[in-house]
C-alpha cells in the first residue's frame, strides 16, 4: 500500500505540502506560514489593545514635549527664569501682575503671551516652568528607574541562580536596605549628603542635587526588583531546559543569558512601567518637601509646592501642572496593565 505522504510511482518521495506545487515550487497567492517569537505575539496582542496604544501615545507625547522644552518655550517667547512681574523691561511694557502681586486676567493670567498664565508675586511664565519641570522630573525618573532595574535584575539573577550562601547573604543585604523607611530616610538623608560635600554657607549646585537624588533613590530602590527576579529565577533554574543546558556543558553565564534571562523579560518590563511613575512621584515629593530641587530649577514637585503656597491667592496656578501629572501617571499605569496583559493573556482585565 502506498503511503499517503508518497507520490505515485517509483520516483523520489514528495511531501504533500499545500503551499507547494508538485514540483516543489511555492503556490502563487498562498502566504507561507511562519513561526512567531514570544515578542511578536506580545506585540500583536498589545496592538489590539486600544487603551494600551492610546496610553503609549500619550506617554511618548509627554517625553517628546519634555525633550523639546527649549524649542516650545522659544516658540512661546518665554523662559522659566525671567520674572515678568518684576523686571521693568516687561512689567512696564505689558504688566502681568496687579498691585497685590496677583495675575491679571482669567485662569491665572492666561493670555497670548503667557499660555498657561503666570506665577503670583514673581510673574514667571507657567508654561515654560511646566515644560522644563517635566523635563527635569521625567528624565531624572528615567535615569533612576534604569539604574534600579539594572541593579535589581543583576542581583536577583545572581542570588536566584547560584542559591546557597550567595543567595543567603544577598537576601540579608536586601532585608537590611528594606528596613529603612524610605520617605523619612529621603528627607533626613538628602541634607546630610549635600552638607557633607558642599559648604552649608554656599549654594548647592543643581547638578550635585541631581546626582544626590539619583544616588539616594537608586541605593534605596533596587530591592523590590531584585526580589521579583530572584523568585522568578528560583522557579526557572530547575526547569528541564536549564538542566539540559547544564548537561550539555554550557557555562553559567551562557545559561543565564540564553535560557533564564529571556524568560524574565516580561516581569521586568511590567515592573518598569510601574516603577517609573512611582519614581516621578517620589522626586516630586522630595522637591515638595524642600529637600529635592530648589529655586530656580523648574521641577514638577516645586510647582506643587508653589501651588500650595498660592492656593488661596491663585487656585488656578495648580490647574495645568496638576492635570498634566494626573494624565501622565494614569496613562503610564494603564500602559503597565496593557503590557502585563499582552505578555500574559490569561491575566486579562
Amino acid at each position: 500500500m502506498t503511503s499517503p505522504t508518497k507520490a505515485e510511482g517509483s520516483g523520489p518521495s514528495i511531501a504533500l505540502d499545500p503551499e507547494l506545487e508538485p514540483n516543489g515550487t511555492p503556490v502563487k497567492g498562498v502566504k507561507k506560514l511562519e513561526g512567531r517569537s514570544p515578542g511578536q505575539l506580545m506585540w500583536q496582542r498589545f496592538k489590539r489593545d486600544r487603551t494600551g496604544m492610546f496610553c503609549a501615545a500619550v506617554v511618548i507625547f509627554f517625553f517628546a514635549v519634555a525633550l523639546l522644552a527649549p524649542v516650545l518655550t522659544a516658540i512661546s517667547g518665554t523662559d522659566p527664569y525671567t520674572l515678568y512681574g518684576q523686571d521693568p523691561t516687561y512689567a512696564d511694557a505689558s504688566p502681568v501682575l496687579d498691585e497685590f502681586g496677583l495675575p491679571l486676567g482669567y485662569l491665572g493670567g492666561v493670555s497670548g503671551e503667557h499660555w498657561f498664565g503666570v506665577e503670583p508675586q514673581y510673574g514667571r511664565d507657567l508654561f515654560a516652568m511646566l515644560m522644563y519641570g517635566m523635563r527635569t522630573s521625567l528624565f531624572m525618573a528615567l535615569g533612576v528607574t534604569v539604574l534600579v532595574m539594572l541593579s535589581g535584575v543583576l542581583i536577583g539573577l545572581v542570588g536566584g541562580y547560584f542559591g546557597g550562601r550567595t543567595d543567603y547573604w544577598i537576601g540579608r543585604v536586601t532585608d537590611f536596605f528594606l528596613s529603612f523607611p524610605q520617605q523619612l530616610f529621603f528627607i533626613a538623608f538628602m541634607p546630610v549628603v549635600t552638607a557633607f560635600f558642599v559648604d552649608p554657607q554656599e549654594e548647592t549646585p543643581t547638578y550635585f542635587r541631581a546626582v544626590a537624588i539619583l544616588i539616594v533613590l537608586w541605593v534605596l530602590g533596587w530591592m523590590g526588583m531584585a526580589r521579583l527576579v530572584r523568585s522568578t529565577v528560583l522557579s526557572l533554574r530547575e526547569r528541564e531546559f536549564v538542566e539540559a543546558a547544564k548537561v550539555s556543558g554550557a557555562s553559567p553565564w551562557r545559561i543565564v543569558r540564553k535560557e533564564i534571562l529571556p524568560n524574565v523579560v516580561s516581569p521586568i518590563l511590567v515592573q518598569f512601567t510601574y516603577q517609573l511613575p512611582s519614581t516621578i512621584l517620589t522626586i516630586a515629593f522630595l522637591s515638595f518637601a524642600g529637600v529635592g530641587f530648589v529655586e530656580p530649577t523648574p521641577d514638577w514637585g516645586r510647582l506643587f509646592a508653589a501651588g500650595a503656597q498660592y492656593a488661596e491667592q491663585d487656585p488656578a496656578f495648580m490647574f495645568f501642572p496638576g492635570v498634566a501629572l494626573v494624565i501622565f501617571i494614569l496613562c503610564f499605569n494603564l500602559l503597565g496593565d496593557s503590557v502585563r496583559d499582552a505578555f500574559d493573556p490569561k491575566s486579562g482585565r
